[in-house]
């Protein structure tokens, strides 16, 4: 098996946790996904040991770094704007109007775009999400710099 083969069943594996941890909180069973993340780390072993194309040189080195960087430089980004607007709505402060101080019946309910709930299930989204990206930049850069290309002449 290849290594981005490997990296986008980690993805998969990833994405199931997430399902799983959403439905084990939904329904409070927290022993179906201690359960679930132990098995998902052994499968994940498992499937690590049948990976055959672990050779290190300079130029897998490179490809390597190349796509954890920008991994990194894309992934903070949308990382860092879902959670200043998660805060931007935690943190939301109704403005009163003068008819509000007049008339105490009248309530305002202030909007809620997410619910922490959705937030937080976002956020291990968006953390799969990178697991994602650097499969991504990982077969870009290696069609690049021909990581896939014989060394034979």
């Amino acid at each position: 098996m290849k290594k981005n083969i490997f990296y986008l069943i980690t993805g998969v594996v990833a994405l199931i946790l997430v399902a799983i941890f959403w439905y084990s909180i939904e329904n409070f069973i927290p022993v179906l996904f201690t359960i679930a993340f132990v098995i998902g780390v052994i499968l994940l072993y498992l499937v690590y040991r049948k990976v055959e194309d672990f050779v290190e040189d300079e130029r897998s080195a490179r490809i390597t770094e190349k796509a954890a960087m920008r991994t990194l430089q894309v992934f903070w980004v949308c990382f860092c704007a879902f959670s200043i607007l998660a805060v931007m709505n935690l943190l939301y402060l109704p403005r009163f109007s003068r008819e509000f101080f007049l008339d105490r019946s009248a309530m305002i309910v202030p909007p809620m775009l997410m619910s922490p709930k959705i937030i937080g299930y976002t956020q291990l989204l968006l953390l799969c999400l990178m697991i994602f990206l650097y499969v991504g930049f990982r077969i870009y850069y290696a069609r690049k710099f021909g990581e896939w290309e014989t060394d034979e002449e």
